[in-house]
This record gives C-alpha cells, structure tokens and sequence, in this order.
C-alpha cells in the first residue's frame, strides 16, 4: 500500500510540449530586442524614408540641390542622429517574448503656419527582428 495515494505519471507527449513550449519561451526572450537594437532599426528606416522623400523626390528645393551634391550620402552619415530621435518619441510595451514600439515623430510647428510632418509607426519585435505593423503619416503634420 502506498502512503500518499498512486502515483500519477505525466504523459511523455505532455512533457515534451512543457519543455518545448517553455525552451521557445525562453529563446524568444532572449531574442527580443532591445531598445537600442530599435534605434538602430529606426535609423536604418529613417535614412531610407528620408533619401526616397527628399533625394530622389521633390523634397528638395533647386537651390538646396546646388549646394547638396550627393544627398543620399549626407542622408545616411545621420543614421545614428535619427534612431536617436526616434527613440526618443518611441513608447516601448514589453511582453518578454516580443515588443511593441510605437513611434509618434514630427507635428511640431516651425513657423507660423509651417508644421513637421507627422508619422505613427507601430513595430513588433521579436526574435531578433523587426516587422511593421502600421504606419501612418500626414504631411500638414496634423495628428
């Protein structure tokens, strides 16, 4: 007779999920990145956003063109200046696993009558990587 009743065993099934689920857990957590991986991400996709706005599009006047010669260039040397200033209008939800960055920028008036466009990205991280999820973006700068 056994004192403390018969013992129960746990599937082997069921403790090969437990570990598996608890291992992946685990590896996500320690692949999630962090918030400076994020700015260096940000960056990346500011130098990109700015080169196609403003190098390759209107966005420059001609006389700014005279004087930049090679704007891609002088674009992407501010790669670290733009992930920072992204981070610092960026809201982090972290849920150990993966995180939710959210990045409200721009809107701020300069003159009178003369707004900073204004874009909302929202970005799931995870696993080492990067995915956005939304953007929105408003050129009068209006929210």
């Amino acid at each position: 007779m056994q004192p403390f009743g018969p013992h129960r065993r746990i599937p082997f099934a069921a403790f090969v999920a437990l570990v598996f689920g608890a291992s992946s857990a685990a590896i996500l957590a320690w692949t999630n990145p962090s918030p400076e991986d994020y700015k260096v991400h940000a960056g990346e996709q500011l130098v990109v956003f700015a080169t196609r706005e403003l190098c390759d599009g209107d966005g420059l006047t001609m006389m700014f063109r005279l004087l930049i010669r090679n704007c891609p260039e002088l674009v992407a040397s501010q790669q670290g200046a733009l992930g920072d200033l992204a981070g610092r209008f960026t809201t982090r939800w972290n849920a150990l696993v993966f995180s939710i960055y959210i990045t409200r920028i721009g809107g701020q008036e300069l003159l009178p009558g003369l707004r900073l466009p204004s874009a909302e990205v929202v970005t799931l991280a995870g696993a080492g990587r990067f995915f956005t999820l939304k953007t929105t973006t408003s050129i009068d700068g209006s929210p």
